[in-house]
């Protein structure tokens, strides 16, 4: 049953969907947590430091977060190796390219496979940057609202994590779509309000992580 679930177009598909809005709620949680740092650093580091204590007493220190993190990384892995694989499909199914292009598709559905490149190669660097320091040369451990107002305080710190944001807006507006598409959720009398809800999303997810590094620019958190 599992075997023929990953093995099929419509299993893969179905992986897609589910893994992706897993990490979309992760998105939303992640961008609200974000936001924190409007409140000063009291607050944004009291919120990092209850990321490692939850769960406790029946978890230990960090488990909850390393429980976290393990789930994020097998959705992250199951979302591209399924994307991955479907495109070859698609192209082994199209082996010659059309006579006449067409160009039907939104931009956002003509750029995912770009845009899941793009955030896989953020998501690295924004480990290494605000995660374990690597590619941080001021990083402090356990101060996290200095490392911020340090990485946004470069200009490619800036550059880097708002095309991987704008990149992550449009692969949430179509993943969205695509997704409820795929669940069955979709109907004639749907649709229309889940494309609202794919926009909204979408929108609001890429303005609350944006915020952050423009307010870090502009001198309103420092």
């Amino acid at each position: 049953m599992t075997r023929t679930l990953w093995d099929s177009t419509v299993g893969k598909k179905t992986i897609m969907a589910v893994t992706g809005l897993i990490m979309l709620g992760y998105l939303v949680a992640h961008m609200v947590g974000n936001l924190k740092i409007f409140f000063g650093p009291g607050e944004f580091d009291g919120y990092a430091h209850w990321l490692r204590t939850m769960g406790e007493p029946i978890l230990h220190y960090e488990w909850a977060l390393w429980i976290v993190r393990v789930g994020l990384v097998a959705a992250v892995v199951l979302h591209g190796v399924s994307a991955y694989q479907l495109s070859r499909r698609d192209i082994r199914a199209r082996p010659a390219k059309y006579v006449h292009k067409r160009r039907r598709a939104s931009y956002a559905t003509r750029t995912m496979r770009w845009g899941g490149i793009i955030l896989a190669l953020f998501i690295v660097w924004h480990i290494l940057d605000l995660t374990t320091g690597t590619v941080h040369t001021s990083f402090e451990a356990g101060h996290p609202y200095q490392n911020v107002i340090d990485t946004f305080s470069t200009w490619y710190g800036n550059v880097i994590y708002i095309v991987a944001v704008l990149a992550m807006g449009l692969h949430v507006q179509h993943g969205f779509w695509s997704a409820a598409q795929t669940l069955g959720v979709g109907n004639a009398t749907r649709d229309r309000v889940l494309k609202t809800l794919a926009n909204t999303l979408a929108a609001f997810l890429t303005l609350g992580f944006i915020s952050v590094p423009v307010a870090v620019m502009t001198g309103v958190v420092s």
